[in-house]
């Protein structure tokens, strides 16, 4: 008997063979002052990511709240001599999660349309900064929905996000963080006095910040009390609670810091430095950040003695676990003259581009930006949502 040839297989017939890829929704812009910067990240992160390995979604919110099918393109969503893109759901139709018979499905909804599906999704990456995003609010809104996402959870994100109870935290944890007080709205209303000389007992200068805003967003340093009524006034443009920390004199060192796969434990970057023009900008505001880079040098890593990078380093991992974080987060500290290293602040969704402190400390650290954005959102996967 003859052997039969073996059945053809079609392209079509291999093709629904193939597994599919992991499907991932870039969540960014967003309500927050730091919209911008989102977008940015955004941009970074659809150019290095591998589309061999992940079918990319991106979402985009708009400032009033709107989700919204946005370009899948980087050059849209980046900061180019000077201009901050934006999300503004021009064209596009409105985007919705939703759950049916254990889906997480996005679909487009379109006036007069019938809606179209974008996908399941398997995890979300939030690449949001600030209030509405970064703070607890979306994280809430994907563990209600049962959707993995990378990143801290909802009280780690709310509690990196407020200066105020970060550093109650830290002091809790025995980590050292600077002198500072804070100015509630009423309290400034009512008992302003009071406010003065609690900030005046700091000493000068002081820098004034909103108590839940990033990107440098409404800080004003202030080296005489009669400015600081109009610096409150400008952090409560973002925040109507105000923190007012202590000048500290000491190198801006950051370390970005990464969680363990498989039960491990965090995991430290080589620490880079923030060297600031000081001709030009009296401290690193929003415009050294990503308007004027030329007065700003990002060294990575920083030339520190080994101990105090050691010290760095250790700190980093303590405050990420001192919040519970999870996924990413970048610890900024200072380091005196006499090498103490004194924590400044916790970022549960620090920049993300390219040239963001972030992902440049990894790359000088060895990892790599796709293989950063790999490990994250592996993390993610292998996470359950829920209490854990």
């Amino acid at each position: 008997m003859s052997e039969q040839p073996a059945p053809s297989t079609s392209a079509a017939d291999a093709c629904a063979e193939a597994p599919r890829r992991t499907r991932v929704a870039l969540l960014f812009g967003g309500r927050s002052g730091e919209h911008a910067i989102s977008a940015a990240t955004a941009a970074g992160v659809l150019r290095a990511i591998d589309r061999d390995k992940y079918d990319v979604v991106p979402v985009g919110i708009t400032r009033d709240g709107r989700w919204v099918v946005a370009a899948d393109d980087p050059e849209r969503w980046q900061i180019v001599d000077g201009r901050l893109p934006e999300v503004t759901g021009d064209d596009a139709g409105e985007v919705v999660l939703s759950l049916t018979a254990g889906e997480r499905t996005l679909r487009v909804l379109e006036p007069g349309a019938v809606p179209t599906v974008l996908g399941e999704v398997d995890v979300v990456f939030p690449l949001l900064h600030g209030p509405f995003g970064e703070d607890g609010t979306v994280q809430g809104l994907l563990e209600l929905a049962d959707v993995r996402y990378v990143g801290a959870g909802v009280l780690a994100s709310a509690v990196g996000m407020d200066k105020h109870f970060m550093k109650l935290v830290l002091e809790g944890q025995g980590i050292p963080v600077g002198p500072y007080t804070v100015i509630a709205a009423r309290d400034w209303a009512t008992r302003r006095e009071e406010c003065v000389a609690a900030v005046a007992s700091l000493g000068l200068p002081v820098f004034v910040k909103p108590a839940r805003a990033g990107s440098s967003l409404g800080i004003t340093r202030v080296d005489d009390l009669d400015d600081l009524p109009a610096a409150v006034a400008e952090a409560q443009r973002h925040d109507p609670k105000v923190i007012v920390e202590q000048g500290i004199e000491g190198r801006e060192i950051e370390c970005a810091v990464l969680g363990g796969r498989d039960g491990g434990p965090a995991r430290a970057s080589l620490p880079g430095e923030i060297v600031v023009d000081h001709s030009a900008h009296g401290f690193y505001d929003f415009e050294a950040k990503y308007l004027d880079e030329s007065h700003v040098e990002l060294r990575c890593p920083a030339d520190l003695p080994d101990r105090v990078v050691a010290q760095v380093r250790s700190l980093a991992v303590r405050t990420f676990d001192a919040v519970g974080a999870e996924g990413l987060s970048r610890v900024d500290v200072f380091v005196t003259p006499d090498e103490r290293v004194i924590v400044n602040e916790i970022n549960t969704m620090p920049g993300f581009t390219p040239f963001s402190m972030y992902p440049r400390m990894w790359a000088a650290s060895g990892v790599s930006y796709p293989a950063l954005l790999d490990d994250l959102i592996q993390q993610a996967l292998t996470r359950p949502t829920g209490l854990r």
